[in-house]
């Protein structure tokens, strides 16, 4: 381009915009400019230190030099089909590095609440904020007056055109991604009647993300209801039965989405796709080539195109990247079935830790009631033995104390007859004012008794509470003699009387 003449027409906006900051700072001619811009990439700031502090030599060029001055290796070229330019000689490696990247657009939403700032911020910038008012009144107040000015300046830089964002001035109320599809899928259907299109309902960065993650086909249809081949482009190709059965094919994987530029996603999009005309279509893949995730624009449509001619090239776009998304996806479901797979041997592996860990448990808590039932025994054994050694030193200490069998001559003396437990009848003397608990001492100690213990005296035992395991009773009539009434023998005996001894069980304590 630096030997030839410059046409602005040929640039893009990003390289135009390049051109413009470039020229400002530099103040050189454009046609100056393009080949210093042209080695630098088209990076300004690579560009403008090379004006200012000279170009060194570019290892970058050398080699290329060098490359081209080689004798090139024979190589098989083929002859592809793209969806920009028909036939063209092309290798693989040129092939990757015609693909765009396809970026995720997730639109602003327009009903953001405005930042505030404080009060005593606003008085201090109102005079600026008046000034300010009054230059834009008197600008546009110049451009009501003068109005082919702003068309002259704008023409006089040439270029790619733009989609024109009819929607800020259409009065279109921003929506949410999803609303906004089916509000486009509604006025589409409003527009062009019944149709069998299947188009994707929610936003473009959802559409994309399914295709991203099922490795299918994103099918992107941008319309300017501005534009003059709109309605041919939709009645004659795009609802073509041709184009319909394509799309709907299942087993061509495509996801369709659609969106007017009028609307803020939409025109997003159009954006990040450099839409260069409409109507416009692109088809958007994943290239594992690239990255293992890597979006890229594999084709483009642009402008009113005949069903014969939009089905073969998205056929041969689709063609060409099958076959990587194929392996792609078979190694992603190699991989899913290897993570399934070790899922599958974690869960068994803890699902057998978890019965060893039950198993464990179990027997823990086994050998555990076990020592437990062992210790209950030998506690109860131990307290049985020591209440028994208890009783033993209890019925020696109180043996000692009983008071001796009286006289015949005593005054006051009960004769009672005790039938023992064992069938024995004892008959003895008692003391009448002696208390009914000598009764029960003598019928509990008789053995010790009548074995003449030694003449030792042996010590009450301690932290041990005698309880009698039988009454004393009258049989006819039935009366029962309590220890609890306090009363004596002579009082509640009388002068004689038979008593039986009734043991006492469990039950009736």
């Amino acid at each position: 381009m630096a030997n030839t003449e410059f046409v602005p027409s040929q640039l893009s906006i990003s390289q135009q915009e390049a051109l413009g900051t470039y020229t400002a700072v530099t103040n050189q001619e454009p046609a100056a400019a393009i080949p210093l811009l042209e080695r630098s990439q088209w990076n300004v700031q690579i560009a403008i230190a090379k004006f200012f502090d000279g170009e060194a030599t570019d290892p970058v060029e050398e080699a290329r030099a060098s490359l081209a001055s080689s004798p090139a290796p024979p190589s098989q070229s083929s002859r592809q089909e793209t969806l920009m330019n028909g036939f063209s000689r092309s290798t693989r490696p040129q092939t990757r590095s015609r693909l765009d990247p396809a970026p995720r657009i997730v639109p602003q939403p327009g009903n953001q609440n405005l930042y505030r700032p404080p009060f005593l911020l606003t008085l201090l910038f109102t005079p600026f904020n008046l000034l300010y008012r009054l230059l834009s009144g008197s600008l546009g107040l110049f451009t009501y007056l003068f109005p082919f000015l702003p068309r002259l300046l704008s023409g006089s830089v040439g270029g790619r055109v733009q989609p024109r964002r009819s929607g800020d001035t259409s009065g279109r109320k921003p929506l949410n991604p999803r609303d906004t599809a089916a509000r486009f899928a509604r006025e589409f259907e409003e527009e062009y009647g019944q149709h069998d299109l299947k188009f994707f309902e929610n936003g473009y960065a959802q559409a994309y993300d399914l295709a991203k993650k099922d490795l299918k086909f994103l099918l992107v249809i941008l319309l300017s209801p501005e534009h003059d081949d709109t309605s041919t482009f939709v009645r004659g190709t795009l609802l073509s039965p041709e184009v319909v059965s394509y799309v709907n094919d299942p087993q061509n994987k495509i996801i369709l989405w659609a969106g007017s530029v009028q609307d803020s996603e939409a025109y997003q999009v159009a954006t990040a796709l450099n839409c260069s005309k409409f109507p416009f279509a692109a088809l958007v893949a994943h290239t594992p080539q690239d990255s293992s995730t890597s979006m890229s624009t594999i084709g483009r449509i642009s402008g009113l195109v005949p069903p014969s001619a939009f089905v073969p090239r998205l056929q041969s776009a689709i063609s060409q990247h099958s076959a990587a998304l194929e392996r792609a996806r078979a190694s992603r479901n190699e991989q899913q079935a290897t993570r399934n797979l070790r899922e599958e041997q974690n869960s068994a592996y803890e699902r057998s830790l978890a019965q060893d860990r039950e198993r464990a448990r179990q027997r823990r808590e086994e050998e555990e009631s076990r020592l437990r039932a062992e210790r209950e025994a030998k506690a109860k054994a131990e307290a049985a033995e020591r209440q028994t050694q208890n009783l033993e030193q209890w019925r020696l200490w109180r043996a000692q104390s009983i008071l001796p069998e009286p006289t015949s001559s005593a005054d006051e003396v009960t004769r009672v007859s005790i039938r023992m437990t064992s069938g024995e009848r004892i008959v003895r003397k008692f003391r009448a004012e002696a208390d009914i608990e000598e009764l029960y001492a003598f019928v509990e100690c008789y053995d010790k008794l009548s074995q003449n213990p030694a003449s030792s005296t042996v010590a009450e035992p301690s932290n041990y509470e005698h309880q009698y395991r039988f009454r004393l009773v009258s049989p006819l009539p039935r009366i029962v003699y309590d220890l609890t009434s306090g009363e004596t023998i002579g009082s509640k005996v009388g002068r004689s009387g038979n008593l039986l001894v009734e043991p006492i069980d469990d039950e009736d304590t």
